[in-house]
């Protein structure tokens, strides 16, 4: 199953003054109340699950969080809900808790990306340093986010001239080699060169070449540089 999930979308950066969420995913009753009133008497908002598939149906936040999770679940197991969320979830740290730990179920959580794997009982100022620790690592995958998010929305405004110009410049070619490579003169080559700089924010070569280092990954700038080539 793969579930889909609407997103709560924000344009802005995520506030430091926004509170962050602490998800909490336990059958247990008790352990799900005493760690609802820890989280929130720490400053923090919690909102917890009885088991994943109820959490699944949970939209996607977009302020920091980090999911407090029990391996052993009534539907799907930690491990798998886990596996579910990694792709699509990434601003979500995860903190597992298990009342029966054992070495191999620590390996594979930590290797998954687990931040911390706690047996029961735990010390209730570990998990919270570990909380702590997940958010911040939270804001810094949603700021990240935003960045990206925004320079894609910067270079989809080129023109698929535009991007050609953009991808050859940023290999190192003069303007005049520019022109020859694409058969257009060199005055047309600077003039597309400024409305790249403009429309990307670029205030000089070096940031364009590093924003062009950061969308490469994409097919869309992949496509640019092979139609240039």
């Amino acid at each position: 199953m793969t579930p889909v999930h609407a997103v709560e979308r924000k344009s802005e950066l995520p506030s430091a003054h926004v509170t962050p969420v602490v998800f909490v995913v336990d059958d247990d009753v008790s352990v799900r109340e005493s760690l609802q009133a820890m989280i929130r008497f720490a400053g923090l908002s919690a909102e917890t699950y009885a088991c994943a598939h109820d959490f699944l149906g949970r939209p996607r936040t977009m302020v920091p969080n980090c999911l407090v999770l029990d391996v052993s679940l009534p539907d799907l197991s930690g491990l798998d809900l886990q596996n579910l969320i990694a792709s699509e979830r990434t601003d979500m740290p995860i903190i597992f808790i298990t009342g029966y730990g054992n070495v191999p179920t620590t390996v594979r959580a930590m290797k998954a990306g687990a931040v911390e794997f706690l047996t029961k009982p735990f010390d209730a100022q570990v998990l919270l340093e570990a909380i702590r620790h997940a958010i911040e690592r939270s804001r810094a995958t949603l700021v990240e986010e935003v960045r990206m998010q925004s320079l894609r929305d910067r270079y989809a405004s080129l023109s698929p001239r535009e991007r050609e110009v953009m991808a050859l410049v940023v290999s190192g070619l003069l303007n005049k080699q520019v022109g020859a490579r694409l058969g257009i003169t060199e005055l047309t080559v600077k003039v597309h060169r400024r409305h790249v700089m403009r429309k990307m924010n670029a205030r000089s070569l070096a940031e364009l070449v590093d924003m062009a280092r950061r969308l490469r990954p994409g097919p869309v700038f992949g496509a640019a540089l092979r139609s240039a080539a």
